[in-house]
């Protein structure tokens, strides 16, 4: 297979376009940080950093959920169960994008760098958590929810405690949406003995549990707003991204869950996107 069909299905792989649904968070903290635009080479390092640290998570949960995709009807066709591209080369590749983000940690400043390995172990141990806990959901939610609070240390050279506060919020909101995809996978989960909320509290169960921390991430937003002193713009964002998540629960079911891939990879870039734009304008405004 030639380096650019391998380039393909890797990008393919790791779902690298799906870096949207942190990147808006990250680069939220890193214009409050700043106070408006950082210098282009910490922004540039910073988006290093982010693609690099997504990239190895991704490629290492495809190595070591090779075995369960491949009995997953759902996740057969992927590269490694699919034979498209061999664990050698995944592994191969997560530990190219892992140095990478290290790289890229150690440009931006001291304690980034320090705490690269404390991410890495974070992102890498998610892929094993759903053999353990049923609560993996937020162990991935946390694994991007550190986005906001690596970008503003990365732009200050240290943490401020209410970035955290975002940090829960997007932990939450990417928890609760990893609930409702893993309903897909229910009969598969419990015939593998692995843990998650659907195969633990039933479909029906799962998605009431999804719409808690979806609340929960809404009333955390509001907090973070007033943490930060948002203008109309600011509140005008959380609202409208209020609205988008109720639609994205108004267009799955337990009983119809056809439209999840919309509700999981269309609506979730957007929220975060629009939550982003009406941040950075009210920044300007304030100006």
């Amino acid at each position: 297979m030639g380096l650019l069909a391998k380039t393909r299905i890797t990008l393919e792989m790791i779902k690298w376009e799906h870096s949207i649904f942190a990147l808006p968070f990250a680069l939220t903290a890193t214009l409050l940080a700043a106070n408006g635009l950082p210098r282009l080479a910490t922004l540039g390092w910073i988006l290093v950093a982010m693609v690099s640290a997504r990239s190895c998570a991704m490629a290492f949960n495809r190595w070591a959920d090779a075995s369960l995709d491949a009995t997953n009807p759902r996740t057969k066709m992927r590269a490694i169960p699919a034979g498209l591209l061999t664990r050698q080369f995944v592994l191969g590749f997560t530990i190219v994008t892992g140095l990478v983000f290290v790289l890229a940690s150690a440009e931006l400043n001291r304690l980034t760098l320090y705490l690269s390995p404390v991410v890495l172990l974070v992102l890498l141990g998610y892929s094993y958590m759903k053999r353990l806990t049923r609560w993996s959901h937020l162990v991935l939610g946390l694994a991007l929810g550190l986005a906001p609070s690596a970008a503003w240390i990365a732009v200050r050279g240290s943490l401020d405690a209410r970035i955290i506060v975002l940090t829960a919020a997007v932990t939450l909101w990417v928890g609760g949406f990893d609930v409702l995809y893993a309903c897909q996978d229910v009969d598969h989960d419990r015939k593998e003995k692995l843990h998650s909320l659907p195969t633990a509290l039933g479909v029906t169960g799962a998605f009431w549990a999804a719409r808690l921390m979806h609340l929960a991430m809404l009333g955390l937003l509001v907090w973070f707003a007033l943490l930060f002193h948002f203008g109309v713009a600011g509140w005008l964002g959380i609202g409208i991204a209020a609205l988008l998540l109720g639609y994205e629960h108004a267009i799955v079911s337990p009983k119809d869950l056809s439209r999840l891939n919309a509700a999981f990879f269309t609506m979730n870039g957007v929220i975060a996107a629009v939550f982003l734009c009406f941040v950075a304008t009210d920044l300007w405004l304030r100006r």
